[in-house]
């Protein structure tokens, strides 16, 4: 399996990017990004990766999975889940992501499709749901509320909220 550190040389690689310019794209110095390719910092915060991945012309998924990473599904307020869906491929979360909670269970990677008000989230931008039924900590939850998905907040269990997901992390576009 190929490092989060490989991909991003071979990325820079492709869009012949040296490390300084790189760097320059994203806001760290040219050593950090060494140290990236490296292995050396194995985690990257949210808004770096983010910046990573618009810097290297790439999705997130591409950075975070590969070429081959599976195709976005996507999170609608009727119908399947996405980890229902025909094309859903489940994935455990790669060491080098820092989630929101303490995750080891297969995840999903998705996107609020258009037309939809998943707030916080929009359109575009990508959230990894872990699939339970469970609080876990406070945080966003997927939820069915009046026969639709939503997303809603929790501090503390929720009395009569029927829980769906986690959302482990959540990226916004640049």
């Amino acid at each position: 399996m190929e490092s989060l550190g490989s991909r991003i040389k071979q990325l820079r690689q492709r869009v012949k990017l040296n490390k300084a310019a790189l760097a320059r794209k994203v806001g760290v110095s040219d050593v950090t990004i060494s140290y990236w390719e490296s292995g050396a910092i194995k985690q990257i915060g949210h808004e770096r990766l983010v910046a990573l991945a618009d810097a290297l012309e790439c999705s997130l998924a591409t950075l975070l999975e590969g070429d081959s990473a599976p195709p976005l599904l996507t999170l609608t307020h009727q119908g399947p889940l996405p980890w229902e869906q025909v094309q859903a491929t489940m994935m455990t979360p790669p060491a080098h992501l820092p989630l929101k909670i303490d995750w080891k269970a297969p995840c999903v990677m998705t996107t609020p499709a258009a037309k939809t008000d998943f707030a916080p989230a929009s359109p575009g931008d990508l959230l990894l749901l872990g699939p339970t039924h469970v609080f876990h900590k406070a945080g966003h939850y997927l939820v069915k509320r009046d026969d639709h998905f939503q997303l809603a907040h929790f501090a503390k269990t929720p009395s009569s909220e029927e829980i769906h997901a986690v959302v482990l992390a959540h990226w916004c576009p640049a």
